[in-house]
């Protein structure tokens, strides 16, 4: 009895005094655990609460470096990646009938802005579809953007696009894209031209002349309530991003 009574004093004791995992040791709290957003802003289909009237939310730094907003931007388990998630029933931004959950480019507390006539500038997306719309099954995943969408990856069905502004088929990349597959999405800007490449392969050299560019990742729903039902939050676009780059020179 002795002998139990001292066995069972040490177990308890181990019990007591062994770690506990937690998220902050094995793993991430927030997006900005997984992805380098120090140059981004975020943009969510919700509704901005400290703004009059009816406008997206969108999350600036500091702020964005320790933010998650579930579901539509959140770390998956183990920092395996961060999902963005936008529903057919989203608030918009000015001048379309499309949400996003969507990272805008930033240099400091002003959007970039740089001419595709001047220097290089590159986006490395490593990414995956993950859902679609229904009825209307498309999604941007990544974009070039000045105002108008320059150049984009866009999803229709099981077809993955390089766009061209509003030649939404200006390149197919992939024609059968099953949602999951994981790819690698990337653009350079020089010299008056975009270059497209898909798991580093060139697919498209677009000449264009503009000026105000900036890139954008995440997910942009090319779906809304009045052509994708049901109206409401499980009909939705969705993307995980593993790693996100952009550089300029």
């Amino acid at each position: 009895m002795f002998v139990r009574a001292l066995l069972a004093t040490a177990l308890l004791a181990a019990s007591t005094t062994a770690p506990i995992a937690t998220a902050a040791t094995t793993g991430c709290s927030t997006p900005g655990d997984v992805l380098n957003l120090t140059n981004w802003k975020l943009q969510l289909p919700v509704d901005d609460p400290n703004q009059s009237g009816t406008q997206v939310l969108e999350i600036t730094q500091p702020t964005l470096d320790n933010y998650e907003r579930r579901p539509w931007f959140v770390d998956l388990p183990n920092c395996g990646g961060v999902r963005f998630r936008n529903a057919v029933n989203g608030v918009t931004t000015p001048n379309t009938s499309y949400a996003r959950s969507e990272l805008r480019e930033m240099r400091g507390s002003s959007g970039a802005s740089w001419s595709s006539t001047s220097g290089t500038h590159t986006m490395v997306i490593d990414q995956a579809i993950t859902h679609r719309p229904n009825t209307k099954p498309q999604v941007v995943a990544g974009q070039i953007h000045n105002g108008n969408d320059m150049a984009t990856f866009r999803l229709d069905g099981s077809s993955l696009y390089v766009t061209n502004e509003n030649d939404t088929h200006y390149k197919l990349v992939d024609g059968n894209y099953t949602l999951g597959k994981r790819f690698q999405a990337k653009f350079v800007v020089s010299n008056g031209s975009i270059k497209a490449y898909y798991n580093n392969v060139l697919q498209a050299t677009i000449p264009k002349s503009f000026t105000g560019g900036n890139f954008k990742a995440g997910v942009y729903t090319q779906a809304n309530c009045t052509n994708s039902s049901p109206c409401d939050t499980s009909n939705y676009g969705e993307t995980v991003i593993y790693n996100v780059t952009v550089t300029h020179s």
